[in-house]
């Protein structure tokens, strides 16, 4: 009985989707169909693709924590000026206002309002970290040992390049390589 042909068509071998520990290599897809290993090279090279994009996504949040910073210095910059013309009075009239009134005080906002450009280009670099981790995570949900090593070997690689300093005030607010 002939299995690879239906009236003469040479049928494509399809992607094996593996819902358990796996170590396949040939008729992997990996996210999309398209994305279909047929043989020991473009196994590795996929493996070496998703270590890339590991590494891309730590440069991503380096750069996030960059651009934050970068914004921070300006914005503090022009809040300084605002602050010494502004009357410190005001504000205190407002709180007494708030305490005589009987209404519990919101904890007061330390933030600063960020121009709609900076928050555009951190609402995109956000955007595209965030695919970025959900992609890696489906490559994670192949289940296969080799992809899932390429995606933590990635991590590492990128964290050890990018990852070299170390904000004390914000320990414990860094989440890794969470999908979100």
């Amino acid at each position: 009985m002939d299995h690879g042909s239906h009236g003469g068509e040479v049928a494509k071998p399809r992607c094996s989707m593996n819902m358990l520990w796996n170590t396949q290599i040939e008729h992997t897809c990996v996210v999309f169909r398209s994305w279909h290993i047929n043989n020991t090279t473009q196994f590795v090279l996929s493996c070496l693709a998703i270590v890339a994009l590991g590494v891309f996504y730590e440069y991503l949040r380096a750069l996030q924590k960059t651009v934050d910073a970068r914004i921070a210095v300006s914005l503090s910059k022009g809040k300084h000026a605002r602050r010494s013309r502004s009357s410190s009075r005001a504000s205190e009239s407002a709180e007494d206002a708030l305490l005589l009134s009987g209404r519990v005080l919101a904890k007061p906002s330390t933030g600063v309002p960020v121009p709609p450009v900076h928050r555009a280009l951190r609402a995109t670099l956000y955007g595209i970290t965030v695919f970025l981790s959900f992609f890696l995570m489906l490559v994670f949900m192949t289940y296969n040992a080799y992809l899932i090593f390429a995606v933590v070997v990635g991590a590492i690689i990128g964290h050890y390049v990018f990852g070299g300093e170390l904000n004390l005030g914000t320990l414990g607010e860094d989440k890794g390589m969470a999908c979100h």
